[in-house]
């Protein structure tokens, strides 16, 4: 399989003192990554670094390819953005309707006829496994959904752009169990079909959903990182 993302040495620095790493991986198109670590490891913050997302004040160094393009710190754009897609520990829902959510970011990427964007927006939708549940009530305000159905939902609006790699942060941490597993559903069936990391806290959750697995042992004071 062919690297979608490539990390070689990744830090994360606040000025002169690094936060995070150095951390090397690569993600491989069709395999899904667990990146698992204690509380304060800098899981998340790794996340944001490869989509150019840094809270203000911090910065990245180190080597990251996407697509075998190098990506330098601070020269994210759409383009990448568009490639590699965050999703976020609480879903966002934006005011209005289950379709305008499911078509968010692709009415900014692409210029389409209406019906093309729908299209899109409904097959993502449907590889969220979420379409058999808002078929008959895409108008419907996307507020109205459950916990589980908002996060399925931003998976589909992430999934609509057609990603190469997918960033899921801690996707099951405010759900009940069934609502969980009806996710843990969601992400197992994008396998082979993009490349995916998936930050849990949950060993059995990587376990059932991770071909491989990056270990960051350390807190953010002394970091350091090994892949199992």
């Amino acid at each position: 399989m062919d690297n979608v993302i490539s990390v070689r040495r990744l830090r994360v620095r606040s000025r002169e003192k690094t936060l995070v790493g150095p951390v090397s991986f690569s993600l491989e198109h069709g395999s899904t990554t667990g990146l698992c670590g204690p509380s304060g490891a800098g899981k998340s913050t790794i996340l944001r670094a490869l989509v150019e997302l840094l809270p203000s004040g911090l910065k990245r160094d180190g080597e990251l390819e996407v697509l075998g393009r190098v990506i330098a710190p601070g020269r994210g754009d759409a383009e990448q953005r568009a490639t590699t897609v965050l999703v976020p520990q609480t879903p966002v829902v934006f005011g209005g309707s289950v379709l305008d959510n499911a078509l968010f970011g692709l009415r900014h990427l692409l210029r389409a006829s209406p019906a093309v964007l729908r299209e899109r927006a409904e097959r993502a939708l449907e590889e969220a496994g979420l379409w058999r549940e808002v078929a008959d009530r895409l108008d419907a305000p996307a507020h109205d959904l459950s916990a589980g159905q908002r996060q399925r939902l931003c998976l589909a609006r992430a999934l609509a752009l057609e990603p190469a790699a997918l960033l899921l942060d801690e996707p099951t941490s405010a759900l009940d169990e069934r609502s969980r597993d009806k996710v843990e559903e969601s992400i197992a069936a994008l396998g082979g079909s993009r490349a995916v990391l998936l930050v849990s806290h949950d060993p059995a959750q990587v376990e059932r959903l991770c071909d491989t697995t990056i270990h960051l042992d350390q807190p953010v004071e002394t970091p350091t990182a090994t892949v199992g």
